[in-house]
């Protein structure tokens, strides 16, 4: 991986700023560039992280990013700067769809506005599949339009929350006051992620080693693709480091689909679990106001074109490794 401008021949380690670094993904990345010998900042406001997700070797700010740029202005540069920190899940977006909007937009359009003001490296910026809506094709390519319904769906506001942050982050690299690169994630799962959001697999998991029926909204005919947490990290910092990446988007994950009721089943065989596999109407599972849509697969030829990505983690792996996390959790938990 090449060294970034802030290193090249000056022989002191990079400075990263990684927002929402307590999170999910966060908390993956922040672990891998520091194994890499990075100096790293993570601002979390723990609305979605979690403390016990936070690197000791990183230094910590815990607010708003808004809030806590205005602690970082003015002092050493950053030679590279993730956006990680919004809200996430279908269950959030649906309960508070006020906040994940206001969360998604403000807190990027903040971020953008220090990067530029301050003269940081580059800045990778966190977009999601969402972007895409309900559009019914079966494979996604980053030129793709754009179909998202209708505004009284509450489902689709967050969507254009992350569509508002791919037009900001690309009009600030038009301008040039920011370099920046967008990675739409794809069903990112792994150990450490957990079910309270509406994230799919560790929710089975979760019920699987409970003993608890596996709860399958829909008819469990609709496939996704789930690419291992550790895989999609390992892409972010070579995807930031190269210039030729920057300006443009890029899908990140698995092309492998999987229906989810394969899925559970698959967590039910790989955890040798008696859980039974219920089916639960969307209406019975998700206030008013939520579509699904049947297929979601990215086309991941211009990452593999650009950085030479592919998924090495199976999802069998994934699900063992999830499994003990959350074993470990519990019985941490238990501890305390």
């Amino acid at each position: 991986m090449n060294p970034s401008a802030g290193e090249r021949g000056t022989g002191h380690a990079r400075r990263v700023l990684v927002t929402g670094g307590a999170g999910f993904v966060g908390s993956h990345l922040v672990r891998a560039l520091a194994a890499r010998g990075d100096r790293v900042t993570i601002v979390d406001d723990l609305s979605t992280g979690r403390r016990g997700n936070v690197a000791p070797e990183a230094e910590f700010i815990e607010c708003s990013v808004a809030d806590a740029l205005s602690r970082l202005g003015g002092g050493p540069r950053f030679d590279e700067v993730y956006h990680l920190a919004a809200s996430v899940g279908v269950d959030l977006v649906m309960r508070d769809p006020i906040g994940a909007i206001e969360t998604n937009i403000e807190q990027t359009a903040a971020l953008l506005r220090f990067v530029a003001a301050e003269g940081s490296g580059p800045v990778l910026i966190t977009s999601s599949s969402e972007v895409y809506g309900k559009a019914t094709r079966r494979v996604f390519s980053e030129d793709d339009d754009v179909t998202l319904g209708p505004t009284s769906v509450t489902r689709w506001s967050y969507a254009c929350t992350k569509a508002i942050d791919e037009y900001l982050a690309l009009g600030h690299h038009g301008a040039g006051s920011a370099r920046c690169v967008i990675v739409r994630l794809f069903n990112t799962v792994g150990p450490g992620q957990v079910g309270e959001y509406g994230m799919v697999l560790p929710r089975f998991v979760r019920a699987a080693m409970r003993g608890e029926p596996l709860r399958v909204f829909g008819d469990g005919t609709q496939s996704r693709c789930f690419c291992d947490v550790r895989d999609s990290v390992r892409a972010l910092p070579a995807l930031l480091a190269d210039p030729a990446c920057h300006g443009r988007v890029f899908n990140l994950g698995s092309d492998v689909p999987v229906t989810i009721r394969e899925l559970a089943e698959l967590v039910r065989r790989v955890l040798g679990s008696s859980s039974e596999v219920v089916l639960v109407p969307y209406d019975k599972a998700y206030p008013a106001g939520y579509e699904d849509l049947q297929f979601r697969r990215p086309d991941l030829a211009r990452v593999r074109e650009a950085i030479g990505f592919e998924a090495a983690i199976g999802l069998e792996r994934t699900i063992v490794d999830i499994a003990a996390a959350l074993e470990r959790q519990a019985i941490g938990g238990a501890r305390a």
